[in-house]
């Protein structure tokens, strides 16, 4: 019993990790080739991964669910890569990983505007505080040579987390019908029909991803950050709470710092440091749970400490 409790955990840190190192990955590939390229093949390497086992994940689809799936496949991974890939253009990869710590904050604001679930004042308090830490590090970033707007891509980055918690939120609803690899192929192929304008773009540079070593990273970002990591996260989800599984992703701009200072060699500025501080405050006071009281449930203490 405790394995089972076990596993979804494992799945989900495994995510973590796989994220965390996707972000200076996707930073190193968007130098050299056009966004649109660097997803089409992302969501291509995916698929011919998924190949194998096509016809026994792909969904039954109900018409009733058809808009939901629509919108799952829209959020993430067609508008959620699109914002991200273009926020690494312009921003560096360690403060689109501390932007992406926002997540679990969304999710909440989500699941009490959609679903209805209570949003405590902490919850609300830490999104505000979070927010703010994400404009003073936006507003006091200059431009480099690593990054040419950091302003315009936090924004896209802040987008991107937009789109991130509104799947979220539908998938969860979806995943009592429907098995998580199979959501994950239905997402990967909307995601390759997306980008797919990106593939002459990514033919005509073939000869740079041989000799630059970008293909090896395209196949990691294919196979383990997108495939692997999407379907592990969707896996992890359907066996726990929407907010608890939320949760995991505040390790992903830990994760992002550290592979950025490890591979890039990015650093924060001293007030940039001071606003990711605010930032992971803010979602620390959110994740805070309130003491039980007399004659509340332990569900709705969960829910009000989200």
């Amino acid at each position: 019993m405790r394995d089972r409790a076990l596993l979804p955990v494992l799945a989900l840190l495994t995510t973590v990790v796989l994220w965390g190192l996707s972000y200076p990955a996707m930073k190193t590939v968007v130098t050299v080739l056009d966004p649109q390229a660097v997803m089409w093949a992302r969501m291509a390497v995916a698929l011919l991964t998924l190949l194998p086992v096509l016809t026994r994940v792909w969904p039954r689809m109900r018409r009733a669910d058809l808009p939901a799936l629509a919108a799952m496949c829209l959020l993430m991974p067609c508008a959620y890569f699109f914002f991200e890939s273009n926020a690494l253009r312009y921003t560096t990869s360690m403060q689109a990983g501390i932007i992406s710590s926002t997540v679990p904050l969304l999710v909440a604001v989500g699941a009490w505007l959609f679903l209805k679930e209570p949003l405590s004042l902490r919850a609300l308090a830490g999104l505000l505080l979070a927010l703010a830490g994400v404009s003073l590090m936006s507003l006091q970033g200059r431009a480099t040579e690593t990054a040419s707007d950091p302003l315009l891509g936090n924004v896209l980055e802040v987008c991107a987390m937009i789109c991130a918690a509104g799947s979220m939120l539908v998938l969860k609803r979806l995943s009592a019908r429907y098995g998580s690899w199979s959501l994950t192929m239905l997402q990967t192929v909307a995601g390759m029909l997306f980008f797919l304008p990106g593939a002459p773009i990514l033919f005509d540079r073939w000869d740079a991803l041989l000799h630059g070593g970008q293909l090896w990273i395209l196949l990691f970002l294919g196979a383990g950050a997108s495939l692997g990591a999407f379907g592990l996260y969707n896996w992890g989800m359907s066996r726990m709470e929407a907010g608890r599984a939320s949760a995991y992703i505040n390790l992903v701009p830990v994760m992002a710092v550290v592979f950025g200072w490890l591979f890039l060699g990015e650093s924060l500025a001293l007030g940039q440091i001071w606003a990711a501080l605010l930032v992971l405050a803010g979602v620390g006071l959110s994740q805070m749970r309130s003491r039980p009281r007399r004659g509340r449930s332990a569900l709705g203490t969960e829910a009000a400490g989200r």
